[in-house]
């Protein structure tokens, strides 16, 4: 099933290579969408493939890299627009 997710990532997350990290995890998961810096510190990513791997891009998004601190995800269910978009960083 496909399924599609927005995150806001908040905490040390901007600086410390969370969105090539994403883009990396997103490369091996085979999903599509986008990570972009927030002015106001956050990171944003949309997602968008199977569950499993959207799971496991959750999960990878909630550690994050070596030099970030994840403090806070919030994570809101999207309705799937079924494109082959690739995963970018915005």
């Amino acid at each position: 099933m496909i399924v599609a997710r927005k995150f806001l990532i908040s905490g040390r997350v901007q600086g410390v290579g969370f969105r090539v990290f994403a883009e990396a995890q997103a490369a091996v998961e085979g999903v599509h969408g986008y990570i972009r810096n927030l002015p106001d510190g956050k990171v944003e990513v949309q997602v968008e493939g199977d569950q499993e791997s959207v799971d496991r891009i959750e999960s990878a998004l909630r550690r994050g890299p070596a030099g970030a601190r994840v403090e806070n995800v919030h994570a809101e269910s999207l309705p799937p627009t079924h494109r082959a978009t690739g995963f970018y960083i915005r």
